[in-house]
């Protein structure tokens, strides 16, 4: 029969918090990963005058936009975990019909006038931005997203896509795949319930 003394308990017990610390590090210094801006970032003179962090009500319109409001946010972190202030960070969707704001987006479908489509927000001194648009829907060929640009200033730091996690239309999706498991998971909106509204929290580490 083996006898576990005390010091060994305590060793144990301190083996498996470091464990659990380090596992958390871990997955606190995973780069977000960067993928294709694809075809449909609105120009400036395609998006609408209101450009702030609500897409959900555009200024001098009266209809607010379809589909299901989520507040998103998160904090702008390096890998060492080092806030990013004073950073833009642009995100872009298609509207609840699957429709973008773009002229290249031709296909006989009605835009949404009452979202905005496109928006920036700052990131404030302990890195955090935030935004209130629609949970993601689908377009043709694609998995439901969201669009997500960093910049300093004029220089691009990172192109990427947020999804929903478990969506089904995930594992089709070429662009979802060619992650890996822990980097789908750092880009995977999962939602909960905060005030009758949806809240996902993603935070970028570049």
């Amino acid at each position: 029969m083996k006898f576990v003394t005390r010091r060994g308990l305590l060793k144990s017990s301190i083996a498996i918090a470091s464990l659990s610390v380090f596992s958390r590090n871990a997955a606190a210094s995973i780069l977000t990963p960067s993928t294709t801006e694809g075809p449909f970032y609105p120009t400036a003179a395609m998006r609408f005058s209101d450009v702030d962090n609500d897409l959900v009500k555009i200024i001098g319109i009266v209809n607010e936009a379809g589909g299901e409001v989520i507040h998103l946010k998160g904090r702008l972190l390096t890998k060492d975990g080092k806030a990013l202030a004073g950073h833009r960070i642009e995100i872009w969707q298609c509207d609840v019909n699957g429709k973008y704001l773009h002229s290249g987006d031709n296909r006989s479908v009605v835009y949404d006038n009452g979202f905005q489509g496109f928006g920036h927000d700052i990131s404030d001194i302990d890195g955090n931005y935030s935004f209130t648009t629609i949970k993601p829907t689908v377009y043709p060929g694609r998995t439901p997203h969201i669009h997500v640009k960093v910049l300093d200033g004029q220089r691009e730091l990172l192109t990427t896509q947020f999804y929903i996690a478990g969506d089904k239309g995930n594992q089709a999706d070429s662009l979802f795949r060619r992650m890996s498991a822990a980097q789908a998971r750092s880009v995977s909106m999962v939602f909960t319930k905060h005030n009758n509204m949806l809240e996902t929290s993603i935070d970028l580490i570049i």
